[in-house]
């Protein structure tokens, strides 16, 4: 029982740039955008496959990762995401490693994801807020990345 509870936090402890899996995972830095990106094409309650096929391009392109590994990474980190009480784990991890410029394009990519089926659910624009709020950009940001995802 007590491994257990060694196991548990001391996962939950590692550093940003530790793997999940400490043979070969991806960084933990990595996992958290992804679960960010996923909690977000699971706000409205439908992943459409334009939201997936969206997010893999993204994710490949954000991270420079292959289709498998991808697809990997996504598995990973819809486990985590699950598992989470909150998204402050993700986002703390987040606002603390990534400079404003990385959350701008982070923001960015969540926005093309609330785009990518064509609908603006106000669930997904809620949550964009809150994300927002949470990474501590500078007002007007998230307005900016929108405008970026729109064009």
């Amino acid at each position: 029982m007590i491994d257990a509870f060694k196991s548990f936090f001391s996962a939950r402890m590692a550093q940003p740039d530790d793997p999940v899996d400490e043979e070969s995972g991806p960084p933990r830095i990595h996992v958290a955008a992804c679960a960010l990106l996923l909690e977000l094409a699971y706000a409205d309650d439908e992943f459409s496959d334009t939201e997936r096929a969206h997010l893999e391009t993204t994710i490949q392109r954000h991270f420079n990762l292959d289709v498998d590994t991808t697809r990997e990474l996504m598995s990973l980190a819809d486990r985590e995401r699950i598992r989470a009480v909150d998204l402050f784990q993700f986002t703390s991890l987040i606002a603390r490693h990534y400079d404003e410029a990385q959350k701008m394009v982070l923001l960015e990519a969540m926005w093309g994801l609330v785009f990518a089926d064509g609908v603006v659910a106000k669930h997904e624009k809620a949550l964009m807020r809150r994300v927002s709020r949470l990474l501590d950009v500078r007002p007007g940001f998230l307005a900016e990345a929108r405008k970026r995802a729109e064009a």
